[in-house]
């Protein structure tokens, strides 16, 4: 199941890492590189190669949803990542003011790429959990997995049946819902998903991506 399906659209770790902070033409202007480096789980080098990425893309020093799903769509041309942009982007958007800047934007990545275990499935709970009213229903992971699949595109996936996203929601949902009253909540989610090898797997392939 495609618990972690994010890619970092605002970095190449291939740029160039200066030590001058740049603030001068950023309307918003981001927490200092030290107190963000307590917050989160990145080094002050670290954070310095995330904030360029990001204010390459973001100049005004936040991003809002149209901007977000723009960015995110040139990693999945195959595809149509819009509606996926979307919910990673309600996700991101912690203050729900429909804008995420860089302090959002690394404490959420944090998380999914240094969190703990829990951290890290609490984090996506929260993604599949698209009204918050704290358990996640068939018709929730329903749509993030509908989501994923038109991401990734008819040409990743040629022979896949329309009903494909559905069959693997009804599997997982079962799995999932150990009480069989129709919803998922955070600890079923968390118990089922420490027990699926190729979940646990899939997240620590994140360890190292910084």
């Amino acid at each position: 199941m495609a618990i972690f399906t994010v890619t970092n659209p605002f970095m190449s770790l291939t740029d160039s890492v200066e030590d001058d902070f740049e603030l001068s033409t950023v309307c918003h202007r981001p927490e200092s590189m030290d107190k963000l480096e307590e917050q989160t789980k990145f080094t002050k080098k670290e954070l310095q190669v995330l904030y360029r990425g990001f204010k390459n893309e973001c100049p005004s020093g936040v991003v809002n949803e149209e901007n977000f799903k723009n960015i995110y769509s040139q990693f999945f041309p195959q595809g149509d990542s819009s509606m996926y942009a979307h919910f990673l982007f309600e996700a991101f958007d912690t203050n729900k003011n429909g804008s995420v800047s860089f302090e959002d934007f690394v404490f959420g990545l944090s998380i999914i790429l240094r969190g703990t275990i829990n951290d890290r499935l609490n984090w996506a709970f929260n993604l599949y959990d698209l009204n918050k009213d704290g358990c996640i229903t068939k018709e929730e992971m329903l749509d993030i997995m509908k989501s994923i699949y038109d991401m990734m595109g008819k040409y990743t996936y040629p022979t896949m049946m329309d009903d494909a996203p559905r069959e693997h929601v009804e599997s997982f949902f079962q799995k999932m819902d150990q009480n069989r009253d129709g919803v998922v909540t955070i600890d079923e989610f968390i118990d089922s998903c420490k027990k699926d090898e190729n979940i646990m797997q899939s997240m620590q392939l994140f360890d190292n991506v910084i």
